[in-house]
């Protein structure tokens, strides 16, 4: 797919305000470190995750996307009215019905006229949101429009935590550490058309991009109601090998796609921002799609993976850095549960 008309035209992101270190999920999970023998810095040595983000108990996901939201409207200088579509992607949303993006929307003021719903698809929400935003946009349904998210990680990562205490066992220890690997976190971009409003400020250029799936793999990793528990359970229970070694698979070959259905010699992109989920998973890939390490910006380490706003709040940071410059090819890299693959190419 390419498009010609569409830009990403600013971010907004809101870090949750508590840090949680991997030490201090592991003094939680004294317990189980106790009858398997486990020293302390497993959680740490096994994902290079120092620290993620938890909002305050009880923080409704629309905030921090309102949060974001707002910021990104601010950067971009639009106005409300003209944001004609409105997306919330994440996986997390506060009531089955009605979509959170009318939360959103409404605490932002937005036109009567504007288009509003959610979306879901695990970790690439986002990125499918700008889809359907870039969708509009060239098709001439709307001059401009936004993708929001918010994640959640502190009541899974609590209610996998007890669980684990309670088990005690090493498989539920390798079921569940890709659980522990969850951070918070919210963010919101803005995108618009060669017609829209304030046109001078677009700054990024969307040029298309590629999707791949190998869906005979949706049961690798599952988030859900716990069917042998009170209705309202959650778990998610994650093969780690299984998604690491058909990941990368999948994400060479949608890789190779990606370039040729953009036309990128074999020493572009210049930068990449990946979907961040710990250092073995960025180090394999990268090193399967022959990407240095140097073309790519992690934020893992301190924020951890905060699902569908990974990515986006990553390629927000790193342009803040300088990392990202005018000029740049840079390469969105999408894989997620399902499994499903999304690449999208943005000329910086």
């Amino acid at each position: 797919m390419r498009y010609q008309t569409v830009h990403i035209d600013a971010f907004g992101y809101e870090l949750a305000p508590n840090v949680i270190t991997s030490e201090e999920l592991e003094e939680r999970l004294a317990p189980l470190y106790t009858r398997l023998n486990l020293r302390k810095g497993q959680l740490q040595a096994l994902t290079g995750i120092r620290e993620r983000r938890f909002w305050d108990s009880g923080e409704p996901m629309y905030t921090g996307a309102l949060k974001a939201g707002k910021k990104a409207l601010a950067a971009s200088c639009l106005s409300p009215s003209d944001i004609g579509m409105i997306v919330y992607c994440g996986v997390c949303r506060d009531n089955l019905e009605p979509a959170t993006a009318c939360a959103v929307a409404d605490g932002l003021g937005l036109d009567s006229r504007t288009i509003i719903y959610d979306i879901s698809n695990a970790c690439l929400g986002v990125m499918t949101g700008m889809l359907e935003v870039a969708n509009a946009i060239e098709l001439g349904q709307i001059r401009a429009g936004m993708v929001v998210s918010c994640e959640s990680a502190r009541q899974i990562v609590d209610l996998t935590i007890d669980r684990m205490n309670q088990e005690c066992d090493m498989e539920s220890f390798k079921r569940s550490m890709a659980v522990l690997t969850g951070g918070s976190g919210a963010v919101a971009l803005t995108m618009t058309g060669s017609q829209a409003p304030a046109a001078e400020y677009r700054r990024h250029r969307l040029l298309g991009g590629v999707v791949r799936n190998a869906s005979q793999h949706h049961r690798l990793c599952i988030w859900g109601p716990d069917t042998g528990a009170a209705s309202q359970f959650y778990k998610m229970e994650t093969d780690a090998v299984g998604v690491l070694k058909n990941g990368v698979v999948l994400g060479t070959e949608t890789f190779a796609a990606f370039r040729q259905e953009l036309g990128f010699s074999d020493d572009k992109p210049d930068k990449v921002i990946c979907h961040q989920v710990g250092e073995a998973n960025q180090r394999s890939i990268l090193k399967a799609i022959g990407v240095a390490p140097e073309k790519d910006f992690p934020t893992y380490p301190y924020l951890a993976n905060m699902g569908t706003v990974s990515l986006p709040m990553t390629a927000a940071i790193a342009d803040e850095r300088g990392f990202l410059e005018s000029g740049d090819l840079v390469g969105f890299l999408g894989i997620g549960s399902g499994l499903n693959c999304l690449m999208l190419g943005v000329e910086w």
